[in-house]
């Protein structure tokens, strides 16, 4: 079998940033097309491993001179020079300032929320419900209670999740899923209005009963809807 004759050649490409380098091998026969195609694969990965770019294949079958070319091409990154980045330097001062003082804002608003007289401790929730802390515990991971995250306070799980029967809402579990699977998110969907709920709020719809139009709301909000 005669050997593959190789031809190499190399040139910068005609667009900024990118130099290519590729090298061709016209085979005589269909039968050392898989051969020599698999070497040049080979040598492919270990060019591109040493040079630390791309490396791309292009196959290139001419029927009339009977011959198959593989042309890999070494693509250089683009210079850092073509899109510079601006160096902005240190944080605006004021910038700084204004994202601690809605930090804090935050922070306090938490506070005050979880030690409303409607939050309770996983103590108070589970002999409510008739339980033990552990199963509360296990419900709030499940999804299937309520319980927002009052760093120091712990878990506070609101009282008014629970329905006329004393039972956690039923679609808790659902919403959960849908608000991916945030407490605070869900939390806020309960306690705020909703125009797809004719302004009412996502608890006051659960306690009417209206369990399928809470759950269409906090899909469409899920899916980027706003009202």
């Amino acid at each position: 079998m005669a050997a593959p004759k190789r031809s190499n050649h190399s040139g910068a490409a005609s667009h900024a940033g990118v130099a290519a380098l590729s090298f061709t091998t016209k085979l005589p026969a269909q039968a050392d097309f898989k051969k020599v195609l698999l070497e040049r694969y080979q040598e492919a990965i270990a060019r591109g491993r040493k040079i630390g770019h791309r490396v791309s294949f292009r196959v290139e079958v001419d029927p009339a001179a009977d011959a198959q070319t593989i042309t890999p091409v070494e693509e250089q990154p683009i210079a850092s020079d073509v899109f510079p980045v601006e160096d902005t330097g240190k944080p605006d001062a004021e910038l700084e300032a204004a994202l601690a003082g809605a930090r804090a804002r935050g922070r306090k608003r938490v506070a005050e929320i979880v030690a409303g007289e409607d939050m309770l401790s996983a103590d108070a929730f589970a002999k409510l419900l008739g339980t033990s802390r552990v199963t509360v515990n296990a419900r709030r991971q499940s999804g299937q209670v309520l319980g927002i995250d009052g760093a120091k306070r712990g878990f506070r799980f609101p009282v008014w999740q629970l329905d006329k029967n004393g039972r956690p809402f039923g679609a808790l579990p659902a919403l959960h899923a849908m608000l991916g699977n945030s407490a605070w998110a869900v939390y806020r969907f309960l306690v705020s209005r909703h125009g797809v709920l004719d302004g009412r709020t996502g608890l006051r719809a659960l306690q009417q009963g209206d369990d399928a139009s809470v759950l269409a709301a906090a899909e469409g909000l899920a899916g980027g809807d706003f009202d």
